[in-house]
């Protein structure tokens, strides 16, 4: 469902009340959840007020200052970062590499979707100011999408393969959504592809990009075994 007020970039006249509004959509969702989704949106919402430059739709905060933000460690900043990439919420405008660090940009339409069923929560004013009015003559464009995963589990290939989703939906479908975690032992990880030639082509094509995206959420994995399902 898309609300007049997704069309409002949050600057502006309008600001405060896009603002005001996406704070209140997501707290009422967090409310309604469980322990570790309330903790998750918390954090979220912290990491928002913050630190987002709503201007220029940008996020480039550095892990060890999330870190300090929530009052964690750094492990636990690399783990929810993966979950909001999966969830929608964070897309990255720019990978952070030599010493820079990653720019995030939210997406408003996603956290539009997934707060929707709290605005009556809210109140029937916020529920009726958040409803669309019907667009006249106009056709949606579908596109299909592929699921992401489920990252609930919180291990570090649940939590990559959520990074590698949210990079390009096309190879994750072809090639990393059908990898199976084996074990780990001590800093290596293996994965299960469902034929040779699965694991093939991901060992030759493909290493790079699934080790970042491994690395991005654990880095005390240093080495990746891709074996035959048996």
């Amino acid at each position: 469902m898309q609300s007049p007020i997704h069309a409002v970039r949050p600057v502006g006249r309008n600001a405060a009340t896009v603002k005001y509004d996406l704070i209140t959509a997501l707290g009422a969702m967090a409310l309604a959840s469980d322990k570790h989704d309330q903790r998750l949106v918390l954090r979220f919402i912290t990491l928002l007020t913050a630190r987002y430059n709503w201007a220029r739709e940008e996020l480039a905060c550095g892990q060890r200052e999330i870190a300090r933000l929530w009052s964690v460690d750094e492990r636990t900043v690399k783990r929810d970062m993966a979950k909001l990439r999966a969830l929608g919420w964070l897309i990255v405008k720019r990978q952070g590499a030599r010493g820079r660090v990653s720019q995030y940009k939210v997406d408003l339409d996603a956290l539009w979707r997934a707060t929707e069923a709290s605005w009556p929560a809210v109140g029937p004013d916020f529920e009726l100011r958040m409803s669309p009015q019907p667009a006249p003559n106009v056709v949606p464009l579908r596109t299909a999408q592929v699921a992401a995963p489920n990252v609930q589990d919180g291990t570090e290939w649940s939590l990559a393969q959520a990074v590698l989703h949210q990079e390009d939906q096309g190879t994750f479908a072809a090639w990393f959504q059908g990898l199976r975690r084996v074990e780990r032992q001590g800093a290596q990880l293996t994965l299960a592809a469902p034929s040779r030639f699965h694991a093939s082509y991901v060992l030759s094509h493909l290493m790079g990009r699934l080790s970042a995206a491994v690395s991005a959420v654990d880095d005390t994995v240093t080495d990746i075994r891709i074996i035959e399902a048996v």
